[in-house]
């Protein structure tokens, strides 16, 4: 798992924290918005990760929903979302290149992996045109170095690993995703292609989640 991604699921499980958080109370979100103040939609934004909650936000939050016993503990859990989150800013700074050489001897250490992806395709199974759109999307909204190339051909070393260690891997990915056109629709074929090859090598499961049905490959 990539940091950034680390950083989101923090960022979702404080969330979910926050939303059992309220329904314990038996409060609507809406409820909690119009109790704090706010635009009804900041309720739903804070549950689901998308709004890093602010420490005043915390104590508004567990104000309301009488859990003020709770605040210190997720304060001090949100701080940590935003250190990692300046810590990989920080990384960016320096370039791309840098951020996909960071996590190399994480992947290299491991042997059994576990990835659950509900935006994108995960990093060991995507194509170089994949993940040129991908970063090349990063860079521009977050004004990194022009390492890009170099970037891209790291995170295809670091897909070495299916190949070679004996490892195990699972893979779970929401259906829609590979439904995305962002990188065009050849190139999502590419990676259909990519992801039978590796499955050829160690043993690997991958799962593909639609509305109505769960398809699933062994090796």
């Amino acid at each position: 798992m990539s940091p950034s991604s680390s950083i989101q699921q923090a960022r979702e499980a404080l969330g979910k924290r926050l939303r059992e958080i309220r329904k314990d109370s038996g409060l609507t979100a809406r409820a909690v918005a119009a109790a704090a103040g706010w635009h009804e939609s900041k309720s739903s934004r804070l549950e689901n990760g998308r709004t890093p909650p602010s420490d005043e936000d915390i104590r508004t939050w567990t104000r309301i929903c009488d859990a003020e016993g709770q605040a210190a503990d997720l304060i001090a859990t949100a701080r940590g979302i935003d250190g990692m989150y300046v810590e990989w800013r920080r990384l960016e700074s320096a370039g791309l290149k840098r951020a996909q050489e960071s996590v190399r001897p994480l992947f290299e250490r491991t042997h059994w992996f576990r990835f659950y992806q509900s935006w994108v395709i995960q990093g060991l199974l995507q194509t170089q045109d994949y993940t040129r759109a991908i970063l090349n999307t990063v860079a521009s909204l977050r004004d990194t170095p022009g390492d890009t190339d170099e970037a891209v051909a790291a995170r295809m070393e670091r897909q070495r690993v299916l190949y070679t260690g004996g490892r195990r891997f699972v893979f779970l990915i929401e259906e829609w995703v590979l439904r995305l056109a962002g990188a065009g629709a050849r190139c999502i074929q590419r990676m259909s292609c990519h992801a039978d090859r590796a499955q050829l090598a160690p043993p690997m499961r991958t799962a593909r989640l639609g509305r109505e049905r769960c398809e699933r490959r062994y090796i």
